[in-house]
């Protein structure tokens, strides 16, 4: 039973035959992927407040210090990404930050918001009126909050990071992996595509990998929302000295996570912290959001690589490079999708509320969306 999961009566079973299976995989006994694919997002930093202290992250400030973004401030960032030509805005703040700084709150009730949900929902719906597809990242949700907010999101996500009660989570206010884990049912209940990953490098062993990679697939064999998985490694920075895990590290974990997941479900290497160029041939698909004009804000002191580099990466690994869509293929409609492609056969159980109409719009935007999902748009900077 994984710390945590008793509390919200998750019935997760991860067999030990599996595991064992799993950890004998090398890089040699998987196969490199026949395309990359990567997001081009804005990046909207809702909020930097969280009522988390996770010792690793640079992302949160300390009350008093955390901002929070007007809506006059979301609709100029989406409007700088539309003309940029990204199709996703990717938003991100801490956990639950109202539930922790008055400051917030109070600010959200002057502006006639109950909650940070709430104003996330308004801040989606910003984003679909400037032309782009929301993609949230707003931690650990309930079923009922992602019913809310699946009504003006593309897709979303959380990091399950670890299965393993670990060090870098302690303290007064942690999160646990019952509660990720716990997030990631509670999005398939409400059928909304989903991304999550593992955090490599926070004191996790390879028992912990192993088995929160199985822990993905036995939720995703359930519900069918996961769209892809980020192998992420932990970086050095000022508030953390975890050292970054090795390329050999990366490379069997990597590949362990090809092995692990369903095949249509992706794995992503994020080219600004990992070796993407030394892990195609683990099984890498997808690169993730990268941002032609905004920060990384979560790892401010890694610097997206410009989509010349991604191509050099693509190249060398002898795989085309495709931009996507933050719903990935098969939860579309079939006139997103390229010729033949083959998934589920009824993409309208995934996309909700205001993405079908974002998704059929005939101006350039939804013009876009759909040269994008059926690779008929240029590949440009």
């Amino acid at each position: 039973m994984f710390p945590g999961a008793a509390e919200y009566d998750l019935d997760i079973a991860v067999a030990d035959s599996d595991v064992e299976r799993l950890l004998s995989v090398t890089p040699e006994d998987v196969s490199a992927a026949p395309e990359l694919t990567f997001a081009r997002n804005v990046f909207v930093p809702l909020t930097t407040a969280c009522r988390y202290t996770c010792t690793y992250c640079t992302y949160y400030d300390v009350p008093g210090e955390a901002s929070l973004l007007s809506p006059e401030e979301v609709r100029e960032r989406c409007r700088v990404g539309a003309d940029a030509g990204c199709t996703e805005a990717l938003f991100t703040f801490g956990d639950k930050p109202d539930s922790r700084y008055t400051a917030i709150r109070d600010q959200l009730s002057e502006w006639g918001y109950d909650s940070v949900v709430d104003y996330l929902d308004r801040a989606c719906e910003i984003a679909l009126e400037e032309g782009l597809l929301p993609h949230s990242n707003p931690g650990d949700l309930t079923e009922a909050e992602f019913r809310q907010l699946r009504e003006a999101n593309a897709s979303m996500g959380v990091m399950l990071e670890t299965t393993a009660d670990v060090d870098a989570h302690a303290g007064t206010r942690r999160k646990t992996p019952g509660q990720r884990l716990n997030t990631i049912r509670a999005a398939g209940e409400a059928r909304v595509p989903f991304t999550t990953g593992i955090l490599v490098g926070i004191g996790e062993g390879w028992t912990d990998r192993a088995e929160s990679l199985l822990a993905i697939r036995a939720l995703h064999e359930r519900y069918g929302h996961v769209q892809e998985v980020i192998v992420q490694p932990v970086t050095p920075n000022e508030r953390s000295d975890f050292e970054g895990p090795s390329t050999a590290t990366m490379r069997r974990v990597t590949a362990m996570a090809r092995a692990a997941l369903p095949e249509e479900v992706s794995v992503q290497s994020p080219p600004n912290l990992a070796p993407v160029g030394d892990l195609l041939d683990c099984g890498v698909d997808d690169l993730g959001g990268v941002s032609p004009v905004t920060d990384d804000y979560i790892n401010p002191d890694y610097a997206w690589p410009a989509l010349d580099e991604l191509r050099a990466v693509a190249e060398a690994g002898g795989v085309p490079l495709h931009e996507r869509l933050p719903t990935h293929e098969r939860f579309l409609p079939a006139r997103h999708r390229r010729a033949g492609f083959d998934g589920d056969p009824a993409p309208g159980r995934w996309l909700h509320g205001r993405i079908p109409d974002a998704l059929a719009r005939e101006d350039v935007h939804g013009a876009r969306f759909r040269g994008v999902a059926r690779r008929d748009a240029p590949l440009s900077v």
